[in-house]
């Protein structure tokens, strides 16, 4: 499945001087009901495909779904683990494994460490929001 539009974790709901500071800064992507723990789903964010991932602990991460080492959009596709304490993702392609908190190659199969771009992304209510610009 693929979310077309345009955590790290929850927001309080927002009081009424909080809503229009994250309608400014933040993008709707899709309700969170949409996303399976474990399970990655390719979102299009403004011609950018961003992998989702929702972790057994309530956390969503986002990061680039473009695998830097094959070149393909296959990381929404890849297999969910951890390293230690620290939540991560098995690129299907060549088993090349990032860490889903900074982007960074924590394996690189004997290749260059290379990473992933990191999307801040939020929850609003009953929706997940991504910032506009943010990845880093």
């Amino acid at each position: 499945m693929t979310i077309t539009l345009t955590s790290t974790g929850p927001l309080a709901s927002p009081g009424p001087a909080r809503a229009p500071q994250l309608a400014a800064n933040w993008e709707r992507l899709c309700p969170l009901a949409d996303l399976e723990v474990e399970r990655g789903r390719a979102a299009l964010v403004g011609g950018e495909q961003v992998a989702l991932f929702l972790l057994p602990d309530g956390d969503v991460r986002a990061v680039d779904n473009h695998d830097p080492y094959s070149g393909a959009n296959v990381i929404s596709r890849g297999i969910v683990g951890s390293r230690g304490a620290r939540p991560t993702v098995a690129s299907p392609m060549y088993k090349q494994i990032f860490d889903l908190r900074s982007g960074t190659c924590v394996d690189t199969r004997g290749k260059e460490v290379r990473r992933l771009r990191v999307w801040p992304v939020r929850t609003l209510g009953e929706d997940l929001y991504l910032l506009r610009g943010g990845a880093r």
